[in-house]
């Protein structure tokens, strides 16, 4: 299994390609890079990004159309094997969730408020037939459907999106309070006294 991060799409309304917005000092790319190598032997970035430890560059795709479908049909042709996707503006989501998509053994995409996340799944090679006749303007959740996935549930806080350059800010300062916090409650693990049994 590869997991691969979807970085396809112009990001008009981010200011740009997405993968390498900055966020809390690093490339968004990287959030969704670090969560995948923590389920994947493997992990490459299919479209514009950034370079990243450890992550292979599949940007050969076609240039036109930046369609998720076209990423998503590129990586299955180039793994030939399963892949792990998740687009490259999902940096909130976790290694749990992957390793839940990635235990279903079957094509499996998230769901989430009631929605499938088509840019948050598992793609078999046997997708791949349905994935590339689809007509170029149909919306990709009805091909997906087309595929009878597993549904699987994920918090609706990992599963969203990050499209404009508020949401943007609003999730630096969403990161920098969790680090926060984790660091405070590093300082108070190390200030309690150890306790020896009696």
């Amino acid at each position: 299994m590869i997991g691969v991060v979807l970085a396809g799409g112009a990001g008009r309304r981010i200011g740009g390609a997405k993968a390498t917005r900055t966020l809390a000092g690093r490339p968004l790319a990287a959030y969704v890079a670090d969560a995948l190598q923590a389920v994947c032997p493997r992990v490459a970035l299919v479209g514009p990004g950034p370079e990243l430890p450890q992550v292979e560059l599949w940007d050969d795709e076609p240039a036109e159309p930046r369609h998720p479908r076209t990423g998503i049909v590129h990586a299955l042709q180039r793994a030939r094997e399963e892949i792990l996707v998740c687009a490259t503006d999902m940096p909130f989501i976790t290694p749990g969730t992957l390793t839940r998509l990635a235990a279903a053994g079957a094509d499996a995409i998230a769901v989430s408020d009631g929605r499938l996340q088509p840019v948050l799944a598992l793609y078999t090679p046997a997708a791949l037939a349905i994935l590339e006749q689809a007509e170029p303007d149909e919306p990709l959740t009805r091909t997906i459907e087309r595929l009878d996935p597993i549904r699987v549930e994920v918090p609706a806080a990992q599963a969203r999106s990050i499209d404009t350059a508020e949401q943007l800010a609003a999730a630096e300062e969403e990161l920098r309070a969790q680090q926060q916090r984790h660091a405070a409650d590093g300082e108070r693990d190390l200030a309690e006294p150890e306790r020896h049994p009696e």
